[in-house]
């Protein structure tokens, strides 16, 4: 009896197990897209790198109880879950990203290959991620052993009017004398580059080594060159250009500063390291030295503003490859380094070759030349397929619009040449030729040079940007809405070129801080850009002012303590908060919290500059920012109408940053500095009130203070300042700097002054950001909509409807009535600042709207119209997964479909008829009507919610 007993205890133990088992290896949890400091199997140089994956189930409401992650220095030991670098063990966790690596100490030059799985939320263990790397670039200078090389050929300038030298060229033959089993190539430069082995270029980025303080920092690449690589002779070769590094810069030649070229430097250098390993493995280094050889060469003329010229009778037959003939070549010149430069793996994304477009039409112009029309506005260049005799030059000259009589509309482009020509050969064979060194902004091409009418081979649209990934889609059923959100999209592929520039086409190019903030929460929703702004706000730190002011650009060079480009540029408020927001977004959209730490002490001392500029008033009163220029600075630069306060809307600014430095406080820990931020926000917004608030609750300002504003607004003088504006209720609205009740009579305000100008919007750079979503958060979606959906100026349908590729910097930018405005002063047709709409597009038209950092916790309360649009489907792929709003309105019918990613929660509001109910995929919910929605809280998963609206 007793083992009868015995033997069914042990049956259950035995079953129990088998179903424990069971259990444990059942869960169908999966993390994939495993990423290394933002990048898919990157090279980077940080010390501490963080991990992040996302999570994949057939389940709903999963989630992440615990993970754990195995680090090894082969994917052999990883294989065999042997993990001698780091492993985690099990970590009671719902966090799959911003993990930092704390195993053993990483070393240069080493590859390190990772894994990783999670317990589900019945802590039932996943199976094990594929196995991802990343690999180690070199940690110290000293391990480079490379020298500066260059070859100054500044005598052969022969433009009179540019400053514009050939290329250097440089080349060094070396022995390999085995099989080779592996080789890494290190570059850099003090300009930019191409490098060449045995005849092919190597990587596919340009623009290299992008745009920074080359006085603090320079960054570099590093490649795989194993399969370029052949026992015997190799041949190493390389093309410099003058770049950001030595070239123009900026509008320096248009408003005649003392200095238009060379900011950094006059001649651009080159570093470099080559390790080889060969299969026994030794190890052979080849760096930049005393024994590389230079000349010039066909690359008569390179600059990113100006163009490029290429005189292909001037090629050089086969200097990138083995045995050819140096006679003629001369020694390069070593250039000495700066000890306190450092020397970084580049952090963003590379400026590549995104597609390419055919013309859409090709139109015969007077005098053998012809106009190309791509279809498109964008940045990049051509390629030229041509024939003709030797020394007949092509000329290629780019404009984002025509004049009425067809001529291409180059006024806007103001001193930038923006002209690039190619010089045959005279080869029976077409001859085939692409810039390296420059890029333009442009719809249209001129060509003149030509023997015979081009056909859509000729010319091929080359269209480079930053290879940020796509993170969203948007579709309506409303075709106008569709092309905005297309030409938005095309604005920031354009400007989104190694920084956030303003423009593509123009003297200018520059990463203007009050564009890269009003638009920054629109661009993530666009693309992943967390990796891009990693570099563009270590730019922006770099360039911090003495006094804690943050510049109106970055990067910017500097001159005995001036700006370089234009000694008057400094800050401005509106502008300088970049420093604040920017950061802010990317630690809300990514949960990074290392970027916060890192720019901590940066931040408080802004904050600090405003406290002093405030004088302990918590209160920026009119006339507060005299020293800057313009006087009081950009404000809401190019608004229509009344023209708001800038001290105002800098008061405002105080306060949100006030809000935003209290909530990154809290997040890095920093508890004294939380209630000090929080504090100061609460009495900023009393002191707002209370000089910029009348009893009634309108806005206002002392207007005799400023008198007649003389020196406050560049270009467009204006009578006076306001504070009764579209502009500063929105950004109230926005910034939530009011009471309930002050928030509700800012509403009817902001309402009132719509409607006084005839429904329509009046707002310039900072004010159009906030002011759809100001509308909604008041109650006043209807009228959100109908901004949106107008096609009379000024708008954006106005633009789409006069065939508007991207987003124009004017909303006057066009006319039918005046034509082109202000055209040779300051007039772009890819400015992305205005596209800032995207926010409300995605964030209330769609209703996507985080709620914790990393979109763990999101809602989605899509804004249902009574006309205009019945079907919007929209998808955000956030750092954890991607997120679905799709809702289409069928009379008083109306379908939400949403989809919510592993490891988060959204709270759906479902849109509904008083009484009426909402069905989850057919099943009727018990739930109340709040405010017109009915209220849902999920997990992952799909779902389809029906409910019946007012028509």
């Amino acid at each position: 009896m007793k083992s009868i007993v015995f033997l069914r205890q042990i049956t259950k133990i035995v079953f129990l197990l088998i179903v424990s088992i069971k259990a444990y290896a059942l869960s169908d949890i999966e993390p994939v897209n495993l990423r290394c400091e933002y990048k898919v199997k990157p090279v980077i140089d940080v010390k501490a790198p963080r991990l992040s994956w996302e999570l994949i189930s057939r389940e709903n409401n999963q989630e992440q109880k615990a993970y754990q992650i195995m680090v090894a220095s082969s994917a052999k030991l990883l294989g065999q879950n042997k993990p001698d670098m780091w492993n985690s063990g099990k970590i009671l966790s719902g966090s799959t990203n911003q993990i930092e690596y704390k195993g053993n100490e990483l070393e240069s030059a080493k590859t390190y290959y990772w894994k990783v799985r999670s317990w589900d939320k019945s802590e039932n263990a996943g199976k094990w991620s594929e196995i991802s790397a990343w690999e180690m670039g070199l940690l110290d200078k000293i391990e480079w052993g490379a020298k500066w090389i260059g070859y100054n050929l500044d005598s052969l300038n022969k433009n009179p009017d540019y400053h514009l030298p050939p290329s250097p060229y440089l080349r060094k033959e070396t022995d390999l004398k085995k099989p080779v089993k592996s080789a890494r190539l290190y570059i850099t430069s003090l300009g930019l580059h191409e490098f060449y082995i045995n005849g092919k270029r190597i990587g596919e980025d340009y623009f290299m080594p992008g745009w920074t303080d080359y006085n603090r920092r320079v960054y570099y690449q590093v490649y795989d060159i194993t399969e370029n690589l052949s026992i015997g002779k190799n041949a190493f070769g390389a093309i410099l250009s003058y770049g950001w590094y030595s070239g123009y810069l900026g509008y320096a030649l248009l408003v005649k500063s003392p200095q238009v070229r060379a900011f950094y430097g006059e001649t651009p250098v080159l570093k470099a390291c080559i390790v080889v390993e060969y299969l026994d493995g030794e190890k052979k280094i080849i760096v930049t030295d005393n024994t590389w050889k230079a000349n010039d060469g066909p690359i008569r003329e390179s600059d990113i503003l100006n163009g490029e010229t290429y005189d292909a009778r001037m090629e050089l037959s086969g200097w990138n490859i083995p045995y050819y003939d140096m006679r003629r070549w001369k020694p390069v010149k070593i250039y000495p380094d700066k000890a306190e430069r450092k020397l970084q793996v580049y952090p963003g994304n590379p400026v590549r070759i995104y597609t390419e477009l055919k013309p859409k039409n090709i139109i015969e112009r007077p005098q053998g030349k012809y106009i190309i029309d791509f279809g498109q506005n964008f940045s990049g260049v051509v390629r030229l397929k041509v024939k003709g005799k030797a020394g007949d030059s092509i000329i290629v000259r780019y404009g984002e619009m025509l004049h009425p009589d067809g001529r291409l509309m180059t006024e806007n482009l103001r001193k930038a040449r923006a002209t690039d020509t190619y010089i045959l050969k005279g080869e029976a064979k077409e001859e085939t030729w692409m810039p390296s060194f420059t890029y333009h902004g442009f719809q249209y091409v001129e060509v003149s040079g030509l023997q015979y009418r081009p056909d859509t081979g000729t010319l091929t649209g080359v269209v480079l940007s930053s290879v940020t990934p796509q993170a969203g889609k948007l579709e309506t059923d409303n075709a106008m809405v569709n092309k905005l959100y297309e030409n938005i999209v095309w604005t920031q592929r354009s400007n989104y070129f190694d920084i956030p520039t303003d423009c593509p086409q123009r003297d200018e190019r520059l990463g203007w801080t009050g564009d890269a903030h009003v638009y920054m929460k629109s661009a993530i929703y666009n693309n992943d850009i967390a990796a891009f702004f990693t570099k563009w706000l270590e730019d922006l730190n770099d360039a911090q002012l003495p006094n804690g002011a943050y510049p109106i650009y970055a990067p910017m060079p500097m001159k005995n303590g001036m700006a370089a480009i234009r000694p008057s540029d400094s800050y401005s408020p509106g502008w300088m908060e970049a420093g604040i927001i920017c950061s802010y977004e990317l630690y809300k959209a990514y949960s990074d919290i290392h970027i916060v730490r890192k720019y901590w002490q940066n931040m408080k001392k802004f904050m600090q500059f405003l406290e002093q500029k405030s004088a302990g008033n918590y209160l920026l009163k009119e006339r507060s920012f005299e020293e800057t220029n313009p006087k009081g600075g950009f404000g809401d630069w190019l608004s229509i109408g009344k023209k708001t306060s800038p001290d105002l809307l800098a008061t405002m600014y105080y306060a949100y940053c006030n809000k935003l430095m209290a909530e990154m406080a809290e997040a890095i820990g920093e508890n004294s500095d939380q209630m000090y931020f929080k504090e100061n926000a609460i009495k900023i917004q009393q002191a707002f009130e209370k000089h910029y608030m009348d009893e009634t609750g309108k806005l206002k300002i002392n207007s005799e203070i400023y008198g007649n504003v003389n020196g406050y607004i560049e270009y467009r003088p204006e009578t006076g300042f306001h504070g009764h504006t579209q502009t500063a209720y929105a950004n109230a609205i926005y910034m939530n700097l009011l009471t309930p009740v002050q928030m509700e009579v800012a509403g009817e305000k902001l309402k009132d002054l719509i409607n006084e100008n005839l429904g329509k919007l009046a707002t310039g750079f900072l004010g159009v950001k906030p002011l759809l979503p100001a509308l909604s958060v008041t109650g006043a979606t209807d009228y959100a909509y109908k901004l949106l959906l107008s096609q009379e100026y000024p708008s954006w349908g106005f633009e789409v409807v006069n065939g508007a590729t991207t987003i124009w910097e004017r909303w006057n930018s066009y006319t039918k009535e005046k034509g082109f405005e202000n055209n040779a002063g300051m007039n772009s047709f890819n400015h992305y600042s205005f596209g800032s709409v995207n926010e409300w597009m995605f964030g209330n038209m769609a209703g996507i709207k985080n709620t914790e950092p990393g979109f763990r916790k999101f809602i989605i309360k899509p804004e249902v119209p009574g006309i205009g649009i019945n079907y919007v489907n929209v998808s955000y792929h956030s750092i954890n997964g991607e997120i679905l709003s799709s809702w289409k309105k069928e009379g008083d019918k109306f379908t939400l479909t949403v989809s919510i990613p592993v490891n988060t929660k959204a709270l759906v509001y479902i849109p509904a008829k008083t009484n009426g109910f909402v069905y989850l995929n057919n099943k009727k919910l018990e739930k109340k009507l709040e405010n017109g929605y009915v209220p849902v809280e999920i997990g992952s998963g799909e779902y389809i919610f029906s409910s019946v609206i007012e028509r």
